[in-house]
């Protein structure tokens, strides 16, 4: 177990110094939101200063619709990341979901990694381990144990079936799973988010999980970092890395899962992710039917920087938010889903 452990703290290391320092963005393939633009409105009516950002997710209450992602935890520099990541989301009533815990129960010695309830003790906060996980070893006790350790409002469990295939010896049997989702939802006290990587999540695939029991959808889409090229980057043989590279453009772009979803699924609680950079793309992804938008990369750079950084961050996004509905004239997050406000390849949606 320990040297299980080691491995997995040496894979998280890695992640972390690929994200940042390599390119591994998608290139060919796009988050699909550039394909839709808001109708201008030149006399909104509105007070800039009285728009208002606030919503709900899984009933709490949130000062912006934005998820700071699931990123990391289990290193030093990703302690130093996590902790100031929940102090921002603690100060602008984000929500925050940590990196895989897979880590921290292959080795508790490093759950002070995610501990960050103590810092954010009011925030929608949301542990995390990888679905695969169920097929090896994992099952009611070591998720029960994730959502303790954390204080957690749900358990995001993630599907990486490309990312497992591209890591070396990574954990490719993906067989039974729904049956065993299924068994979760049933038991475990808080709600279970189904969530991709960055290859999305297709509209069937939603019903599925939906009908397992699954309370929200976090699409995480392509366009944003290609996690087949992070595995390619940090791969220790040839073949792994090719892989990585023919497939470094897989996926549904974020804003195709986000509209099928939505068609079939029209209350499901949805996060929208992948490849989110701004405030502008938090709100498109808003008005074709997510209830939050969710941002990695942005909010680890800016991390990985300082916090003076990441409250920097923080106020450029709620700005932009908050200028796009100005700018539409709708005074409230909700509104930006109603007919007319966006507008895609010339029809309204």
């Amino acid at each position: 177990m320990l040297e299980d452990a080691a491995l997995t703290q040496g894979r998280k290391a890695d992640h972390l110094r690929v994200c940042l320092e390599e390119d591994v963005q998608f290139h060919q393939t796009t988050t699909g939101l550039e394909r839709y633009r808001f109708t201008h409105c030149c006399l909104p009516e509105l007070d800039l200063n009285e728009i208002d950002l606030t919503t709900t997710f899984l009933g709490k209450s949130l000062g912006a619709p934005l998820l700071i992602s699931s990123m990391t935890g289990g290193t030093e520099l990703a302690q130093r990341i996590n902790y100031r990541l929940a102090e921002v989301a603690q100060h602008y009533k984000l929500a925050m979901g940590v990196g895989s815990q897979r880590v921290a129960i292959e080795n508790p010695q490093v759950k002070p990694t995610f501990a960050v309830r103590s810092l954010a003790p009011d925030i929608l906060l949301f542990a995390n381990l990888g679905a695969v996980q169920l097929n090896y070893s994992y099952g009611l006790e070591e998720c029960q144990r994730a959502i303790d350790w954390l204080e957690a409002d749900a358990l995001v469990l993630h599907l990486n079936p490309l990312q497992e295939a591209v890591q070396t010896n990574g954990d490719t049997n993906f067989r039974g799973l729904f049956a065993k989702i299924a068994q979760l939802c049933q038991k475990l006290p808080v709600p279970v988010i189904a969530k991709e990587v960055g290859n999305g999540i297709s509209a069937k695939m939603a019903e599925r999980l939906i009908d397992a029991g699954i309370s929200a959808i976090d699409v995480a889409g392509a366009g944003g970092t290609s996690w087949a090229k992070v595995e390619s980057e940090r791969a220790k043989d040839a073949q792994q890395r090719r892989l990585g590279e023919t497939f470094a453009n897989w996926g549904l772009p974020t804003a195709e899962c986000i509209v099928g979803i939505r068609a079939i699924a029209p209350t499901i609680p949805l996060i929208a992710s992948g490849g989110l950079r701004n405030g502008l793309d938090a709100a498109k992804a808003i008005a074709l039917g997510a209830d939050l938008a969710g941002l990695a990369l942005p909010f680890l750079q800016a991390a990985s920087e300082s916090e003076d950084a990441l409250h920097e961050l923080v106020r450029l996004l709620i700005a932009e938010l908050t200028t796009v509905l100005f700018c539409t004239g709708n005074s409230t997050v909700r509104d930006l889903g109603n007919p007319g406000v966006l507008q895609s390849l010339g029809m309204r949606v």
